[in-house]
């Protein structure tokens, strides 16, 4: 089956050039001109793939995708003109998985998605309960004493290796499989530094290869345990070099 993807952008030329792009991937591709129409795309046919221009009239990329990640595990890709590293950022935080500056690379675009790819999530089933009804998963104790179980505990983060699954302070956090071997790589050696390059052979198997995908998941991972610059608790980041784990208050 034809995996389906989803470009939201505005301006014609560039949302061809998305869909040519795409498509020659094998992608069945849907466009949408504006944030109202992307946010009922991405509902409709739960895509495996959004690519989302920042830059949006009424509702802008980042407010898109914010209102898509109740909704949807596919991968975003936030497409921008502008050059500015913070406005970047602010589009991870939001639960984007990449991003592309304009003017869009086809070869660039072909090589991000591809990497995604090779690792792929396991995309989520909406249900039509409300999560306001749902009792929140609890970690067993006898699991974490078990001794055929690996169990990282770092302060309140309790990693059930064995299990894939992840809890701060009793709340079970959810996280795509690099997150989670990012997190499960940092508790491994709680006092390590983790050189970008270093993490790269070690969570995605490969010693060459760009950086900045290392940035962009270990952001997200970040938001997800709730750091946020200035109240950082789990993941810090050595300057120059890369990351540790914090040492637990």
């Amino acid at each position: 089956m034809p995996r389906c993807a989803v470009v939201i952008e505005d301006d014609a030329d560039t949302a061809s050039l998305l869909e040519f792009a795409l498509s020659s991937q094998g992608f069945d591709v849907a466009i949408a001109k504006d944030g109202q129409e992307g946010v009922a795309l991405v509902t409709a046919l739960r895509p495996d793939l959004v690519t989302l221009d920042v830059g949006l009239p009424g509702i802008d990329g980042l407010e898109v995708c914010r209102r898509i990640r109740p909704v949807t595990d596919a991968y975003v890709v936030m497409v921008t003109s502008q050059a500015d590293e913070i406005d970047r950022l602010i589009g991870l935080e939001t639960g984007a998985d990449d991003y592309l500056a304009k003017p869009i690379s086809v070869r660039e675009l072909k090589a991000r998605v591809n990497a995604m790819f090779r690792r792929p999530r396991h995309f989520v089933e909406v249900a039509e309960t409300s999560y306001d009804e749902v009792e929140p998963v609890r970690p067993v104790v006898e699991v974490a004493a078990t001794d055929d179980h690996e169990v990282l505990r770092h302060g309140d983060l309790l990693v059930d290796v064995d299990a894939h699954r992840v809890w701060r302070a009793d709340e079970e956090v959810e996280l795509t499989p690099t997150e989670f071997d990012l997190l499960a790589t940092l508790m491994r050696s709680p006092t390590r530094v983790w050189p970008r390059a270093l993490l790269m052979q070690e969570v995605w198997g490969q010693s060459w290869g760009e950086t900045h995908h290392v940035e962009v998941h270990m952001g997200n991972l970040r938001r997800k345990l709730g750091d946020r610059r200035g109240q950082v608790r789990f993941v810090e980041t050595v300057r120059g070099v890369g990351y540790r784990l914090r040492a637990a208050s």
